[in-house]
C-alpha cells in the first residue's frame, strides 16, 4: 500500500525592498516549538527574525530571535528569506544578514531591539 501526499505550493512573500542587493547565509531552521497550521504543515514564514548563534557557530540551528535582559538586548542575527517547511524536522533555509527589508512584509514587526541587533539590515517602511 502506498501513501500519497498532495502539496499545494504558493508563492512566498518577497521581504526584500531591493532584491538585487542582499547577502544571505544557508542555515538550518529548527522545528522546535513550531505549531502546525490547518493543513498540518509547520511553516516558518519568510521575514521571521532569526537568532540562535548560527553566525558564530555554523552547527547551531536558527530559531526565532528572543529579547532579554535589562536593558533589553535581542539575539537577532538575520531575517528568514523564504518560507521554510519544518513539518518533517529541521530544514534548510536562508538568513539575510545584509540588505534592505520591507518592514511591512514581515509576519511580525521587528522590535527596536531586533533592529538594533541587525546592524547590516536596513528596515524600510
Amino acid at each position: 500500500m502506498s501513501k500519497f501526499i498532495e502539496t499545494d505550493y504558493s508563492n512566498s512573500t518577497e521581504i526584500l525592498a531591493f532584491p538585487d542587493h542582499y547577502v544571505a547565509l544557508s542555515v538550518t531552521i529548527d522545528d522546535t516549538g513550531i505549531t502546525a497550521n490547518a493543513d498540518g504543515k509547520k511553516i516558518v514564514p519568510a521575514g521571521t527574525i532569526l537568532g540562535g548563534g548560527f553566525l558564530t557557530d555554523g552547527t547551531q540551528k536558527a530559531v526565532k530571535a528572543t529579547t532579554s535582559g535589562a536593558p533589553a538586548i535581542s539575539n537577532a542575527e538575520g531575517v528568514l528569506l523564504r518560507d521554510v517547511d519544518v513539518t518533517y524536522g529541521p530544514a534548510a533555509g536562508a538568513a539575510v544578514i545584509h540588505g534592505f527589508v520591507s518592514q511591512s512584509k514581515l509576519p511580525t514587526a521587528a522590535t527596536a531591539e531586533e533592529i538594533a541587533a541587525l546592524k547590516q539590515i536596513t528596515f524600510l517602511a
